[in-house]
């Protein structure tokens, strides 16, 4: 394995495929570890790691916290709802009480982009040597959701050693509420970055003609193109897809009136059974969650194993967030302990 050298995850704009590949083949030793009896490793034994979640979460906090606990690490849970922000104490002020905690990673949620990047930065004025992973923040990035997104497809066409090779030139349509999502950013990132052709489909007050933008950022440590395609019809998008990632729609996030309602939306994309059939016979559903039933897509198809990687995404976010878990709270690792 190649040394790791990033000591925050904060975007995965900038992101190598060797960096990648050294997420994947570390994820991959400890979803066998969470095959064991015994789950646990004491690989960050005497660490502790904060998670500072500043807006509501329940997939991404628990999977942390247990992927924490996985790898031994004592745990700190802030919660701003019982917070001293409400008392007038800034966002750096409570980074700064955890930091004299003794917090060694901080897990940086928040509703407003630039959060998690803050704080790293104040950690680093101040000479800790704390980590900073983001858990979310605004609709800029995602980056363990992504992770472990990628994860998830190139174990289903390689499940031996899923590795960027094995998703090369496959095509993953990524449909819903582009403009709000996070996650979408940050699977175009990881995405195009293992040279998957990726298709974004939404009506066009979802997905304004700038996210085409991207397919001209170089990939670093690279000298492949973006393959990243943008529409606003569902069918194209669809046709022959390997992977289809649906997105939910973020009502909460919408200023304005951006749809004429959800039974429209459904209509016109909503993902049925009968619309995959324009899709690889061997199509595969992912969606990050939560999912709104009949509006982003039917019920039966969230329920079907044999197309859904809902579950799975599930059960590889936390083998994903301990290796990220581990890579940055390790100085040098080279493999998973046994």
């Amino acid at each position: 394995m190649s040394e790791w050298q990033r000591r925050h995850i904060l975007s995965l704009a900038d992101f190598s495929p060797a960096e990648y590949e050294t997420v994947l083949r570390t994820a991959s030793g400890f979803a066998e570890v969470l095959q064991r009896r015994n789950k646990k490793v004491p690989t960050l034994q005497g660490q502790v790691v904060t998670t500072l979640f500043f807006e509501p979460s329940t997939r991404t906090r628990s999977s942390f916290e247990l992927a924490a606990k996985r790898l031994s690490a004592d745990t700190i849970n802030f919660a701003a709802s019982s917070s001293s922000l409400s008392k007038g104490e800034t966002i750096l002020d409570t980074a700064r009480t955890y930091l004299a905690m003794g917090s060694d990673i901080m897990v940086v949620r928040h509703a407003q982009a630039g959060v998690p990047q803050a704080i790293a930065r104040e950690m680093e004025r101040l000479g800790t040597q704390v980590r900073v992973l983001n858990a979310g923040d605004g609709q800029h990035e995602h980056p363990s959701q992504a992770l472990l997104d990628l994860f998830t497809i190139c174990s289903v066409v390689q499940p031996e050693q899923p590795s960027l090779s094995a998703i090369a030139g496959k095509k993953v349509a990524i449909v819903g509420d582009i403009l709000h999502s996070r996650v979408a950013r940050s699977n175009i990132w990881s995405l195009t970055a293992a040279g998957a052709e990726v298709h974004l489909a939404a009506p066009p007050t979802l997905l304004p003609p700038e996210f085409a933008q991207f397919a001209d950022t170089p990939i670093p440590g690279s000298n492949a193109q973006r393959q990243l395609h943008v529409h606003w019809e569902l069918e194209p998008a669809l046709e022959n897809a390997d992977f289809v990632m649906t997105l939910r729609l973020q009502q909460e996030r919408m200023s304005q009136s951006l749809l004429p309602s959800l039974r429209e939306y459904h209509r016109e994309f909503g993902l049925t059974r009968d619309r995959l059939r324009a899709c690889q016979p061997t199509v595969k559903l992912l969606h990050p969650g939560p999912v709104n039933r009949g509006v982003e897509l039917s019920s039966d198809l969230m329920e079907d194993e044999s197309i859904s990687l809902i579950q799975p995404q599930v059960t590889n976010g936390v083998a994903v967030r301990m290796a990220l878990l581990y890579l940055i709270g390790a100085a040098v690792p080279a493999a998973v302990p046994a």
